[in-house]
């Protein structure tokens, strides 16, 4: 029996986490897609920030089924080559990416806590329009999958192919855990892979237009999320 079929689900061991994401460390993403889809079944979904990890993942799901559930969160704050992208990836892959927000809108947010709260207080904003409505779409699942690598921040550096993530309750799986960035960038170009064009204008992570800036070179490829700061995270991954 494959170390993959010791256990299921939420009655996973930690020494069967461990386990499993052992036998495939130095196995292809797509290898741990498949066991993911198999494993999970509709309790599985895939997370999208529309990042070039993202598109990448929703390429190689599009080749292995046309029934998996992929959401997105819109914090209403996206830049429009970022919905623009959305609808590309829909029509290419013939997908329907669930969006999920907050049940907060900008305006009301802004009555509540004041106008620009990611200037004064980003990871409240965070939390309000990410973390929350994260929550709520992992309710009933068993796992999520995410486009997370190791070498993008200090926080990732000991992610798991497969782990558990104890801030949701459920299990997390991160196929291109153990992939560089040119490794990303090589199957976009070999898959003509669609991904946000802001990335022709020195943009290398992507996320709220107001906190999500071009990088200069030499600069550390996440410099320009919440520039001026000390956040390196939005909370989703922590």
């Amino acid at each position: 029996m494959a170390l993959a079929e010791l256990a299921l689900g939420f009655e996973m061991a930690d020494e069967d986490l461990r386990a499993i994401s052992s036998e495939y460390e130095h196995k292809p993403p797509e290898a741990v897609l498949r066991w993911a889809l198999a494993e999970f079944g509709p309790d599985v979904a895939l997370a999208t920030g529309f990042g070039a990890e993202g598109c990448v993942l929703i390429d190689m799901v599009a080749q292995l089924t046309n029934g998996a559930r992929i959401f997105y969160l819109d914090t209403d704050l996206l830049f429009s080559e970022t919905y623009a992208l959305c609808s590309r990836l829909e029509a290419r892959y013939g997908i329907r990416l669930e969006r999920r927000s907050s049940r907060l809108s900008l305006d009301l947010q802004a009555r509540q806590f004041g106008d620009r709260l990611w200037e004064r207080q980003p990871d409240l904003c965070c939390r309000l329009r990410k973390v929350e409505p994260l929550q709520e779409v992992l309710i009933g699942l068993r796992a999520w999958i995410t486009a997370i690598r190791r070498d993008q921040t200090a926080a990732r550096a000991g992610a798991g192919t497969v782990e558990r993530d104890p801030k949701f309750g459920l299990i997390k799986i991160n196929p291109l855990a153990t992939w560089s960035s040119a490794e990303v960038w090589d199957y976009i170009d070999t898959h003509d892979v669609p991904h946000n064009t802001l990335y022709r204008y020195g943009y290398t992570s992507i996320g709220c237009a107001p906190c999500t800036t071009p990088v200069q070179i030499g600069e550390d490829p996440r410099e320009g999320r919440w520039r001026g700061s000390c956040k390196t995270e939005c909370g989703l991954h922590r």
